[in-house]
């Protein structure tokens, strides 16, 4: 037994019976459960503090339609658990970015968060959502894109068919001498 570890750090509530849950906790049980995730209690709260943002709404809308109500709804929840590892900012980032280029899946939010994060140039929460004014069109790099960029330079030699050509010489010449002596 561990003594004097913190496992988690709540604010504490003035009025009797008041609740405050933090959408965090829950998220594995909405990840398999994405049908309770519109009403949830947890999600009013995270909208009403500001950790919800019209920027998640905005990608989560177009998610659903091209994914369906509940894969589009695990890909915002997947998002959401980002945050556990990348700081709040960088995900909001994330999902605008994604958004601008029509990249609707997690992966690409993820990818986009920890450009940001590279960058430290985040836009402000908002910027360039389409529908909000100073909307623009950006791109989003795949994660496969992205990895070979990152590769150390291949300098092995390029591969040769030489060989093979050779034996192909050899098949014709002895080929052709074949028929040549039955013509004789």
């Amino acid at each position: 037994m561990v003594r004097n570890v913190e496992v988690a750090r709540h604010e504490r509530l003035i009025a009797k019976g008041s609740c405050r849950l933090d959408l965090d906790h829950y998220l594995e049980a909405l990840i398999r459960k994405p049908g309770a995730f519109p009403g949830a209690t947890a999600l009013e709260q995270a909208r009403s503090a500001g950790k919800f943002t019209p920027v998640h709404d905005a990608w989560w809308a177009p998610a659903r339609k091209v994914h369906g109500e509940r894969d589009g709804t695990r890909a915002l929840i997947e998002v959401l658990l980002l945050n556990r590892h990348l700081a709040h900012e960088h995900v909001v980032a994330g999902l605008a970015t994604a958004l601008r280029a029509g990249a609707l899946t997690a992966d690409a939010v993820a990818l986009e968060a920890r450009k940001a994060a590279q960058t430290e140039d985040e836009p402000t929460i908002g910027d360039s959502v389409p529908g909000l004014p100073g909307e623009t069109s950006a791109t989003v790099t795949s994660l496969h894109e992205w990895r070979l960029a990152h590769l150390p330079p291949d300098t092995r030699p390029l591969p040769s068919v030489t060989p093979y050509d050779q034996l192909l010489r050899r098949r014709r010449t002895s080929g052709s001498d074949h028929h040549e002596v039955e013509a004789q």
